[in-house]
């Protein structure tokens, strides 16, 4: 039962779990069956199966991003300042013309003045870092380099072609598939639909973009309430399993990649547990911004299980689009995504990443973690404790700041700075601007960074003194 309020929807009571008996089946016929295992193929293959490549083993939606960004930076530099522009541009005359201009609706690009202001301003800087203009300590690596050539590239890139790709796989029965098997573990564990275990699978395979792109489509189709995208948002949206292995490198530890992965793995699930279970996640409305669509309630076997996401994911590839047309729809949607978020990313990432390389201030906030860090048996405090603080700019400047410290320095703040998660180069801006309509405030970030940090540190130190004592660390 749903009732409509002021735009939004709420599911007044919680429905009584069904059995295999009370739910009709849809009818498993042919041409849905080869319709529905082919999208969930080509997601996979494209997503998950690891290709040798280079010389190392990595997956072909990596591969496929790396190619056009590595051979076609030029092309990619054009294409992302016309994005940027175009973002600025659209949102304005959105603005202006009260969600619509000259006939047409623009209402997509309706945003707040803070983040009009933040389109504004990529229109002016996004000139700058392609054309290199303006002081040297801009276009620095650790600054404008870092965001213009490697963040903005990247999510220029990911998000169109990974929306194709995650479109077929939604739309055509993956999202029934998967999110139904993973009802039993999603729910009692963190409060969110089985559904949710698509958005976290394409973050640890793909990239936090297209992780995001996945909420943001079921979150407007009412699959998702106000709560659930809080949650998958912030606990959820996870650096991806490639990155990890460039963390590992660049400290010379790729030989403990499983260790770090495994702990990282943990980090996630243990964080997500706990905040899922505290303001401001716990005190966020159950609301939906369309008629709400939730899963169906069941209780059951694991055959039944299979049987039920079997059937869900067939009728779902009965009654979907065609490949073509899912495909053409998920590009022109991460478009149009690209053009919302990319300016923000740009103007909100520089400035963060300039506050952290040109001013004391993470050094002065780190200061008293000091003594902590140093307390939990950690070598190199002074050196370690700013890096613990300043992930909240950029996850991978922690990781430049204990390149020449000892062992078990480099594994705590290995999996410290992939499993905090929240920062303002890329996910924060993404995040807020995305969820505008959750809303998810600058306050709300800052205050699941803090949280995340608390829970992390001792449990991430506990991990390193356990790998330590298992030999595993050297």
């Amino acid at each position: 039962m749903a009732t409509e309020q002021d735009r939004t929807w709420t599911v007044d009571t919680e429905p009584r779990d069904k059995s295999i008996e009370d739910i009709d089946l849809h009818e498993i016929r042919g041409q849905p069956v080869v319709k529905f295992v082919t999208a969930f193929l080509i997601g996979a293959v494209f997503f998950l199966v690891p290709v040798p490549y280079n010389g190392e083993l990595t997956v072909p939606f990596d591969i496929v991003v790396s190619t056009i960004t590595g051979t076609f930076p030029n092309a990619v530099g054009v294409y992302a300042l016309s994005i940027i522009v175009a973002g600025g541009v659209l949102t304005t005359l959105a603005t202006v013309g009260d969600g619509e201009f000259a006939g047409y609706d623009l209402s997509y690009f309706e945003t707040s003045t803070a983040f009009w202001l933040l389109r504004l301003a990529g229109i002016v800087v996004a000139p700058l870092m392609f054309f290199k203009l303006g002081p040297a300590w801009l276009h620095t690596p650790g600054t404008g380099g870092l965001m213009w050539g490697t963040l903005v590239y990247s999510v220029g890139v990911i998000i169109p072609i990974g929306a194709v790709f995650i479109t077929i796989f939604v739309e055509l029965g993956g999202l029934e598939f998967v999110g139904t098997l993973a009802r039993p573990i999603m729910r009692p564990l963190f409060k969110i639909p089985g559904r949710a275990a698509l958005d976290s699978l394409a973050s640890w395979v793909g990239s936090y973009s297209v992780g995001l792109y996945v909420t943001r489509n079921v979150f407007e189709q009412g699959g998702y309430n106000k709560r659930d995208v809080f949650t998958i948002a912030t606990c959820f949206s996870t650096v991806s399993i490639g990155f990890v292995g460039v963390v590992a490198a660049t400290l010379d530890i790729l030989q403990l990649f499983p260790v770090v992965f495994g702990a990282y793995f943990l980090c996630v699930i243990i964080t997500a547990a706990i905040l899922v279970r505290v303001p401001p996640i716990s005190t966020t409305p159950q609301e939906y911004i369309t008629e709400p669509d939730p899963e169906t309630a069941f209780s059951g076997s694991l055959s039944e299980y299979i049987r039920l996401a079997l059937s869900e994911a067939v009728q779902k590839a009965d009654e979907g689009e065609s490949f073509l047309e899912a495909a053409k729809r998920g590009f022109v949607d991460g478009l149009k995504l690209t053009m919302l978020i990319l300016g923000t990313i740009l103007t909100v990432g520089l400035a963060a990443t300039l506050l952290s390389a040109n001013t004391p201030i993470f050094d002065i906030l780190g200061k008293p973690l000091t003594p902590v860090i140093a307390a939990l048996g950690i070598p190199n405090a002074e050196t370690v404790a700013p890096a613990t603080i300043v992930g909240i700019t950029e996850m991978y400047v922690p990781v430049l700041l204990v390149t020449e410290t000892a062992l078990k320095a480099k594994f705590f703040i290995a999996v410290l700075a992939v499993s905090q998660l929240i920062f303002f180069s890329s996910v924060g801006p993404m995040t807020m601007d995305m969820f505008s309509d959750v809303p998810i405030r600058f306050r709300d970030l800052v205050a699941m960074f803090v949280m995340r940090t608390i829970i992390l540190i001792p449990l991430i130190a506990g991990m390193t003194h356990a790998a330590a004592a298992l030999g595993l660390l050297g």
